[in-house]
């Protein structure tokens, strides 16, 4: 049954397209707007400190609503292609695999933010405003990459090319410094600072302010979320294909980015300061990366195509946990 799915796939390309299931795209993005405009328009309205319970709960509650999507798209897959019975139940955990690839990889992004921030002097009760627009062009340039990348996926040999450029992002992370540098010196930053003339401290929650000779002026919380973005697309640049090492259906690389980067925002709120307590969590992100790369540049084809997503599951959240147990249980050495 596995191998009649996988001719399927092979013969028919995305079984999910935007040309013959245009309204789950739109659906998608429905749903999407409507959380966003929850979240912002009636849950955070006003400007306030986010506390650590409130992170957590709406942590697990994006988690939930992922989870519930992904039990739509289990039925709705089982229904639309029931001539491919095991096709649902690789969908849905292509799904949860690129999930929790993403929610991985954002943890690094999290450090990025957090010494951003800090840089800009935003206040706490502020960077729920910059990271909910933050989010939105997230949304634009990943939807915006994904297309690209699917593009490119149709070439067998860009399979390589993103499995060896994970492998040397996964390397790349494990001779990172533990210390970040500060935003100033990223050129930018630098760039950005130097072309908009910018209000020397912040006015309240405005991105924008008009000076008394009548002349518009950005603000730091605007130079944050522009910063920010920056940012999200750099690593996007890793993300994005490190879920199409995943899978290679278009709609599951996008709908498990989607969900990923809507919780975020709460994601960083909770662990922003528990962070520097998993000192080797960057090594075991590297091994992930280099482990989806491998699968896309050589694990697919050893294994006929397919590398089992079970087994792929099984491999990130092993080096997740062991990660996150060494830093517990092994603290690194003080240097004199």
């Amino acid at each position: 049954m596995e191998q009649s799915v996988e001719n399927a796939m092979q013969n028919l390309g995305p079984l999910i397209t935007i040309a013959d299931h245009w309204w789950a795209y739109l659906a998608l993005l429905a749903v999407i707007g409507f959380m966003l405009v929850l979240d912002l328009g009636v849950f955070h309205r006003k400007p306030h400190t986010v506390s650590f319970k409130e992170a957590t709960d709406w942590s697990i509650i994006w988690i939930m609503i992922s989870m519930l999507f992904n039990l739509g798209l289990y039925i709705w897959v089982k229904q639309q292609f029931i001539e491919y019975p095991e096709l649902a139940k690789r969908f849905a955990g292509e799904f949860l695999a690129g999930y929790v690839v993403e929610k991985s990889l954002a943890v690094d992004n999290i450090f990025v933010i957090a010494v951003i921030f800090s840089y800009f002097a935003i206040p706490a009760h502020l960077q729920h405003r910059v990271l909910f627009y933050g989010i939105l062009g997230a949304i634009l340039f990943r939807a915006l990459f994904i297309a690209l990348g699917s593009w490119l996926m149709q070439y067998h040999w860009v399979m390589y090319l993103f499995g060896a450029f994970l492998i040397l992002t996964g390397i790349k992370l494990f001779k990172q410094p533990d210390e970040s540098k500060s935003p100033g010196d990223n050129f930018f930053v630098k760039w950005v600072t130097k072309r908009f003339p910018a209000t020397p401290d912040l006015q309240g929650s405005k991105f924008f302010v008009k000076s008394d000779s009548g002349k518009w002026l950005v603000t730091p919380l605007f130079l944050a979320l522009i910063v920010v973005e920056f940012t999200d697309i750099v690593f996007a640049v890793d993300s994005v294909p490190a879920i199409f090492a995943i899978t290679k259906e278009p709609f599951i690389v996008f709908s498990s980015n989607m969900f990923a980067i809507l919780g975020l925002r709460s994601m960083y709120f909770m662990l922003g300061g528990l962070m520097p307590m998993f000192t080797y969590l960057k090594y075991g992100l590297g091994l992930i990366l280099i482990f989806v790369g491998l699968k896309m540049a050589w694990l697919n084809d050893a294994f006929g195509g397919k590398f089992p997503i079970s087994w792929s599951l099984g491999i990130i959240g092993t080096i997740l946990l062991l990660s996150m147990v060494a830093s517990v249980m092994v603290k690194p050495k003080q240097s004199n």
